[in-house]
């Protein structure tokens, strides 16, 4: 057997390993500019000089440690010991005592569980804080059976590595390793993934690998090679994937997106704004994290998830051409156009996007709008090439705890927009060929906002709120002095208080919920949606307002229609779009409709009548072809 410091028998590279079959636990931690490097415990167990090893890294067994001993490295003479930068667990947040974890101590029950794969998949986003009253993994573990009757096949859990503050997106986090104490611990993490799973249910993790947060970041302490001066980014220092002394760091981050997988039996990742993530180097940082959680997940299928603004495609290619072999990337031009075509406003970074049903048309077949043409809000190119890729490559959504957020109020589309309007463009992206994504409590109308929040020390707090008033401003209403008064104050509990989800919703709001639920199982359960285009999809327009999106099937005998009218009824006389035609020895009859009363709309007509298309306003109505019991009537020659 390898000895007890071996790497071979380290879980990770770095950190507080319990030795497996014990007695001990190995540390390890790289700190090149220092001289010496000890552990100190919290309690009575006297500290441990560790030994130097080559390249900067300082390691040691202690044989009388095991989990749940606390301690802390002092580097040096430093008068006061840090933080370990690998961390499994911080109890009393990212300033206070590490403690030993075994990850080996939780009692799995998921072995016949295979992982996921992206077709098929409804996503979830979740912030763990604010999806419950109590803000937990227990918590959120009895919603579970809930989001399985729903239709939820994949939760994206927001940000919970460690953070400071009792509340928090978590995009400033600054333990990568530790699951957030104030959400319970590690083990209460392993229980929701573990729940999940027997619900049949995914879970991926959004992580943040382009910054990390100014409060309780003790990485420079231990190295100023975490960090270049290279490149900016919108939240302060690049991490350092391709400068001097790279080598630990790529490492470091590399090795987290394997922990997760590997201890924790997470699905996947959404890897944070990764045109962020800079490195000129080869092989690219984002590939080598992707192959490195794959490879973690054994024989279990995970997915990888990208937020990439300039919308790179490069991204999604696989490895061996030069990509970084990710699975799918946000759609953010789905969300902007489908933003105009709600609320009608096109300000800010909306500017580009007219709502339109091309736009939508477009968005369907090929993904993002924007693949090279001048963007005027950015007076630049925007985006790449989506030909060739699998159309579920693309995450779809009309809300994300980004979009809510950037408004005044935090309000939810469903306040910002007409009912019939909202469940047309709710089928349209339920029903759509790429990977939808609903934010929590969407799926019932939740009439509590979502606003941006942090609990930070009084100084940042104060840049917080100026950051935030700053930010808005790209909206030219909310430049407004009498709209500033309706900021809220990112940095108190109430604010927090105001975006949890009010489960008495569901019932209080049931047409809402039906609605989704419906639309849900037919996107599942339907022979033709379920494949999300694999047999061919084309779209066009009919008026200013209206569009018709059609599904082929082999054969095109079961052959699927989507009719979508965003302003008032319009009839068609004539209707010279080949799209319309039924298949053969076929009539189209209606199949689902979003103007059903049973989800307060006031239903749906016949479409196709001998005399003309007849399509109701601010609505969606899918149809199927029957066969056709008799010949229609021929149309009446009108008198002369």
């Amino acid at each position: 057997m390898p000895k007890p410091h071996s790497r071979r028998t380290r879980r990770l590279p770095v950190g507080a390993d319990p030795v497996p079959g014990g007695p001990g636990t190995h540390f390890r931690v790289w700190a090149p500019r220092r001289k010496s490097l000890s552990v100190v415990f919290d309690g009575d167990l006297a500290p441990l000089l560790l030994d130097r090893e080559p390249h900067g890294y300082f390691s040691a067994l202690a044989p009388n440690v095991g989990a749940g001993v606390r301690y802390k490295y002092l580097l040096d003479n430093d008068k006061d010991p840090y933080p370990d930068p690998a961390s499994r667990f911080q109890p009393f947040g990212p300033h206070g005592y590490s403690e030993v974890v075994d990850p080996c101590a939780f009692h799995w029950h998921d072995q016949n569980w295979h992982g996921i794969q992206l077709p098929g998949q409804v996503i979830y986003e979740l912030h763990l804080g604010t999806f419950t009253h109590e803000g937990t993994w227990k918590s959120a573990a009895e919603k579970l059976p809930y989001l399985r009757d729903t239709g939820i096949t994949t939760i994206e859990l927001m940000p919970v590595a460690e953070f400071p503050g009792k509340f928090g997106w978590g995009y400033d986090g600054v333990q990568p390793y530790a699951p957030a104490a104030i959400y319970g611990q590690p083990n209460d993490m392993r229980s929701f993934v573990d729940q999940a799973h027997s619900f049949g249910i995914g879970v991926i993790l959004d992580v943040v690998y382009n910054h990390l947060g100014p409060d309780g970041n003790y990485l420079t302490k231990y190295s100023p090679f975490y960090f270049t001066d290279k490149y900016e980014t919108d939240w302060g220092a690049a991490i350092n994937f391709d400068a001097e002394g790279s080598g630990p760091v790529r490492e470091f981050f590399r090795e987290n997106a394997a922990y997760w997988i590997r201890e924790f039996h997470l699905d996947g990742l959404r890897l944070d704004a990764t045109q962020d993530i800079h490195d000129d180097s080869q092989p690219n940082i984002i590939a080598q994290i992707s192959e490195a959680a794959r490879r973690a997940a054994g024989s279990r299928s995970i997915i990888v998830v990208g937020e990439n603004e300039p919308q790179d495609t490069t991204l999604l290619q696989p490895v061996e051409e030069g990509g970084c072999g990710l699975d799918a990337l946000w759609n953010d031009d789905y969300h902007h156009t489908a933003m105009v075509a709600l609320t009608g406003k096109a300000d800010a970074y909306y500017t580009d996007y007219r709502g339109s049903p091309q736009e939508f048309v477009s968005c369907m077949k090929y993904g993002y709008l924007y693949q090279g043409q001048c963007y005027r809000w950015q007076q630049q190119p925007r985006g790449t090439s989506t030909f060739g890729l699998p159309r579920p490559a693309m995450i779809t959504f009309i809300q994300n705890h980004d979009q809510i957020a950037n408004s005044a109020r935090g309000q939810r589309i469903t306040e910002l927009s007409s009912p019939g309007l909202f469940r047309a463009v709710t089928t349209v992206t339920l029903l759509g060929p790429g990977t939808p994504m609903l934010f929590q409590g969407q799926e019932f109308g939740s009439s509590n906002p979502f606003l941006f929040f942090a609990d930070q020390n009084p100084e940042l707090g104060m840049k917080i709120r100026e950051g935030r008033v700053e930010f808005l401003e790209q909206w030219r209403s909310l430049r407004l002095p009498e709209m500033r008064q309706h900021f809220a104050d990112p940095t108190i509990p109430a604010t927090v208080e105001r975006c949890k989800l009010n489960f008495a919703e569901v019932e209080t709001h049931s047409q809402m919920y039906r609605l989704h639920c419906d639309l849900l199982r037919l996107r599942r359960e339907d022979p033709v949606f379920s494949r999300q285009g694999a047999d061919g999809l084309d779209g066009a327009v009919l008026s200013p307002s209206a569009f018709v999106l059609r599904y082929f099937s082999v054969g095109h005998g079961t052959d699927r229609l989507i009719v979508v009218n965003f302003g008032v009824d319009l009839e068609l006389d004539p209707a010279p779009e080949p799209l319309l035609a039924p298949p053969a020895s076929a009539q189209w009859q209606k199949l689902w409709s979003s103007d059903d009363p049973a989800y307060g709309g006031n239903g749906a007509a016949p479409l196709d009548t001998c005399e003309s298309w007849r399509i109701p306003g601010h609505a969606a109505v899918v149809l199927h072809p029957v066969a056709e019991l008799q010949p229609r009537p021929k149309r009446r020659k009108k008198s002369q």
